[in-house]
Formats: structure tokens, sequence, C-alpha cells
């Protein structure tokens, strides 16, 4: 296969064009980190229980350590550990607001009765806790601590669903997280109105009016990120200061930012200072190409991919190493298992989250009439459920607020004994699932929701070209560029994806050339549509794509000879441009769905993100044409 001169980096089959470049999509990247930091964090509270037992005084006093910050007369001193509950956390809640904002204006709760679901979810999945907790502590001092037995760790219970692979659909992971957002938004606000100190009304105005002032910015669409900072820290500083937990602040901030695809034009015009920086290399384009690349991007991304790592590496297991040592000897578990307050935060989570977020779903498809129903099957459900049962973070962080003393012992025992019980329910779930027949195994997993379709046209067989069975159970649709590389490097993977699934898969190609990478990318789609007015569009497809870095008119011409095309009516719709509107449909169904790149594919109308390797299509065809199965039974 003959491809461009220029060089296709590593890691090809999770790529795109330049113009495009999305390696991986902004869920499936926020997934991974999340996941790979959960071992970071495993470690740091192993760390802590460590050091805590070891040198017991060492720690609390390194914790306790004093330090403080002034200019002039304004300043703030707190203790380490304060800083890093309420400074640094401050960071974490902010990533937190930047991917429930994420998810209204792109992902999953773009669509409202989804968003319904996770928030009947998420509140349900918190009451139920919080009634164990309550129940098991009526008439105890101790009654003040229900708080901490109602929020789910996401980086633990993310990192927990990837223990479990493949026994597990990929859309639990989009489930668990959207409840866990609106799971991190109530927690939130609990600790704003119920574990905060005193108000100091004066600073409590103060921080309305900054947050008014960022609401007014945002609205006028200024995008000069300094002043966001510098009225965020003030805002933080003002909550601190009027009483509030600061860590609301980040919330929302994260909140405000929004989130928007890479829009094509916009690329096109990054390629266009690009090259103009090339021709140029001066410092005032190269600064018109920062803000060029900047603006291509929506700012919730950009921070997103900037801070995410520094959060989930660093800040949630400072956290976790601030707070999470205790002293452990017999004595003191056997008090602990005995205490209400463990034993409230242990069943709280180990059977409140389940209970909670499988009477909420149930409810929902109740009350709607089947309107509301997950993407899952109720196994799935159950065992997302159970994982959500992981408290750690938010539970710690208000553990610490509600209690001291031995009191904060026995809540930390609970907390990570909670961990160890929902993993073993959850692995439990997952056994029982696996004994079912295939069917019902099935069924248990996927169930009969529907999934959010993002192609925004449906495949017409009457005008799209289509390979394979028009009956198919399953579409796989790609936008693609003749001359883009990543498209010739997919191409023996479709192949090899279409002989591996016979008659259930069918295969789309749509247009999208991008000519200011591809210039001859154009052309060699109107090519492919005049072989198409002569019977004759895969066969030029496939010698198309498999000699992409021969593209030119003498090129063409030859290939359609070879073909047996007539090429006096092939030169006469070349030059008359017969197939550019059929091109310029296929480009315009592209921006409607979002795409931006090449290949970009779509899997039964949801697209794909991520790697397009065989094992990877293979999956998202086999659950499309499982949950197909389902609809047709």
């Amino acid at each position: 296969m003959s491809l461009p001169d220029q060089a296709v980096p590593d890691g090809a089959l999770t790529g795109q064009t330049a113009c495009g470049h999305e390696s991986r999509g902004p869920l499936r990247a926020f997934l991974r980190t999340e996941t790979g930091s959960a071992a970071v964090l495993l470690g740091a509270v192993v760390a802590a229980l460590v050091w805590a037992n070891v040198s017991p005084g060492m720690y609390d006093s390194w914790w306790r350590t004093e330090i403080s910050f002034r200019i002039g007369s304004v300043g703030v001193s707190m203790e380490l550990r304060e800083w890093v509950n309420s400074g640094l956390m401050s960071l974490f809640f902010f990533i937190v607001g930047l991917e429930a904002r994420r998810e209204l204006d792109m992902g999953e709760l773009r669509e409202r009765q989804r968003l319904a679901l996770a928030v009947a979810g998420g509140v349900s999945g918190m009451l139920v806790p919080v009634a164990i907790y309550l129940g098991i502590n009526a008439g105890q001092d101790s009654l003040q601590g229900w708080g901490a037995a109602m929020s789910t760790d996401t980086a633990f219970a993310l990192g927990m669903l990837a223990l479990f692979g493949s026994r597990l659909p990929g859309g639990l992971r989009v489930f668990l997280l959207s409840v866990a957002v609106t799971d991190d938004l109530l927690a939130l606000a609990v600790i704003a109105i119920a574990y905060s100190g005193a108000i100091y009304l004066p600073a409590l105005l103060t921080a309305l009016g900054i947050f008014a002032a960022l609401l007014a910015l945002r609205a006028a669409g200024v995008r000069i990120s300094g002043i966001y900072a510098v009225l965020a820290v003030a805002l933080w500083g003002a909550l601190l200061r009027s009483g509030v937990d600061p860590v609301v602040s980040g919330l929302a901030v994260g909140l405000l930012t929004y989130a928007h695809p890479a829009e094509r034009h916009s690329l096109e015009r990054v390629s266009r200072l690009f090259r103009g920086f090339r021709e140029q290399p001066t410092p005032e384009l190269e600064q018109s190409l920062r803000r060029g690349l900047a603006s291509a991007l929506s700012p919730n991304e950009r921070l997103q991919r900037m801070i995410h790592p520094w959060t989930s590496y660093v800040i949630v297991p400072l956290f976790a190493l601030a707070n999470a040592g205790l002293t452990i000897d017999a004595e003191g578990l056997r008090e602990a298992f005995t205490s209400p307050i463990t034993l409230g935060i242990l069943f709280g989570y180990a059977l409140g989250k389940p209970v909670g977020i499988l009477v909420a779903t149930w409810a929902a498809i109740r009350l709607s009439r089947g309107r509301l129903r997950p993407p899952l099957g109720w196994g799935a459900v159950a065992a997302g459920g159970s994982i959500a049962g992981v408290g750690f973070t938010v539970s710690l962080l208000i553990a610490t607020l509600a209690f001291d003393g031995g009191q904060l012992e026995q809540a930390k025992i609970g907390i990570l004994a909670a961990v160890l019980a929902s993993f073993l329910i959850t692995w439990s779930i997952t056994q029982i699932i696996a004994l079912l027949p295939a069917q019902a195994r099935t069924r248990a997993l996927l169930g009969a929701g529907h999934t959010i379709v993002d192609l925004s046209d449906p495949v017409d067989t009457t005008r799209d070209h289509v390979r394979g069975p028009l009956d198919a159970p399953v579409t796989l649709v790609e936008y693609g560029d003749y001359e883009c590389p990543y498209c010739g490097l997919a191409e023996p993977v479709v192949r090899e994806l279409l002989a591996d699934f016979g008659d259930e898969v069918r295969y789309v190609w749509r247009h999208l050339p991008l000519p200011d990478v591809h210039p001859n990318a154009q052309l060699a789609a109107e090519a492919a549509e005049a072989a198409a007015s002569q019977g004759r569009y895969w066969q030029m497809h496939d010698i198309l794509i498999s000699h992409q870095g021969d593209l030119r008119l003498k090129d063409l011409l030859r290939y359609a000879e070879e073909i047996g095309l007539d090429l006096d009516e092939l030169r006469q719709d070349l030059r008359a441009r017969v197939g550019a509107q059929r091109v310029e449909e296929d480009v315009e169904s592209a921006d409607l769905s979002g795409v931006s790149g090449t290949p970009t594919f779509f899997v039964n109308g949801r697209r794909h993100h991520g790697a397009y390797d065989i094992a990877s299509l293979s999956a998202a065809v086999r659950a499309a044409r499982d949950r197909a199965a389902l609809s047709d039974n």
C-alpha cells in the first residue's frame, strides 16, 4: 500500500488525520486517567496506614504543621492537612465540575431523559445509605456524621470496574460516571450546607458577587484565562472567610466552563495559520497560531487535559496520605465493628448504594412507563450499584469535618471496609451473571434500553454506498478521506472485520475530504462518485484507498482504465463536477454529527471513540449485534 510521504506516528490505529487529530475521545481519556490513578490512590492509602502505625506521633504532627501565606495584613493560616483538604481538593472538585459540564454539553447527559435517570440514581443512591446510617445511629451522638455514608469515589469505582474487564459491558462506565457526577454535585451541596462553620455574611456576599462576575464574563464570551484564574482564587478565599467550605468554589467554576467538539472550520483555520507560520516564522505569527490552537478546542477539554493528571496522580493520593492514616490494633478493630459509626458507613455503602440505585432505576421505568430506561440490563445496574459503594474521597473529607479522635478512627475503618465489601459484592454479582444461559446473560448485561444515536443522517441504502448485506443487524459507517494515511491503515482492519462477522455487518463509506491538508482528496472523492455512476464504486474505492500517494488526475484516469470505466464519460463527469454535490452532502452530514477528522467510525449510529484496531472495533460490533438481537426478540 502506498502512503503519502508524511510520517505516520506511533499508535496510528488510534489517530486521525492532523486536521482533526483526536487520539482518544474525551470521555475515554477521562476514564483511563481515573482508572490508572486508582492504583496510585490505593498505594497512598497503604502508605498512610503504614506511616500511622509505624510512627503515629510523627504522622499526626506532620499534618498539623501550620502554614501561612500573607500579603500585608491579609493572609491565610491553616494546618497542612487543611491546605490539602480545603485548598488542593478544590482542584479535584473543579475537575468534577468540568466533567459534569462536558457530559451535559456533549456526553450522555445531553439527552435530558438520561440526565433525569442519572439524577434519580444519584439522589436515591445517597438517600438510602443516609437512611441506613441514621437508623443504625439513632439516638447516638454520632448522628451528625451521616454525610460520611453517601458519596461514591469516582476514581476508586472506575478503577475497580476496570478489574472486571469484559465481564461487564462498556456502557456501565458511562452509567456509573453519570450517577457519580450527580453524587458529587449533591455531596458538595451537603458539605456547603451541613458541614460548614458559622456563616460570615459579608464574605459570603463577596463570594456571590465574584461568582456573578464570573457569570458575566462567561456570558460576554471573554476567553482570557488569567482573569478567570484570579477570580477563582478570590472566590475560594471569600468562601473560606465566609465559613462555607471553599471546595465548593472549584465545582462552581468547573460548571461554568463550557464544552464543545472541535469544529472543522476552526481546524481549517489552524491549518492556514500553521502554513503562514511555516512560511514566515515570526513571533507575531507564532502568537496567532497559539491563539488559534487554543480556540479550536473548548476550554473544558484543554483544562481537563492540563489539570486532571495532577488531581488524579498527585492531589487525590496526597489527600489519602493526609487523611487515611489510622492506628490499627485488635482492640481498635473490635471496638470499630461494634460501633454504630463503622457499621452505619459500612452497611450504608455496601447495602444502601446498590439498593438505592436499583430502586431509583426501577421507579423511573415504572413512573415513566418505560420512557426512562438505562442502556443496561438489571445485572449490570446491580453491579454498577455495588461498585458505587466504594466511598473514599468525599466520604473521608466529610468524616474529618464531622468527627475527631476515636470516632474519626472508627469512621475511617468503616470507609475502608466498605471498599473491600463493595469489591466482594460486585465479584459475586458477576459470577452469578456468568452462570446464566447466553441469551439471559446478554439481557442481564445489556437490557432493552436504547443507546444515544450520534449519527445525524441515518444510513439510506438507496443513496449510501453499502458493502455487505443490506439487512445486516450492524452498520459500520466510516467518514474518510482517500488521502488520509490513517484511513489507509484502517482499511485492512475494516476488511478483516467484514470477513470475521460475515452477514452480520454492513459497511458504509461517507466522504470527508480535507483539502487543507490533503490537496487531492476532493478530486479522488469525486472520481469515486463518477465511478459509482457507472456501477463501479467499490472497485474504484479499493484502488484509491490502496494508492493514497498517487491521486492526481492522470493517476485517477489510469485506475479508471484498469477497472473498465468509460474514460470519456469519467472525464466529462470530473470536468462538470457531477459528484461534488454528493460529496458535499456527506461533508454536511459529518458536520452535523460532530465529525472533524478522519477516519471517524459509527457503529449502529453510535460514535466509536478510541482505537480502531480489530479488537476494539470487533468488541463494538459484538455489543451492537447483541443489543440488536435483544431488540428483535
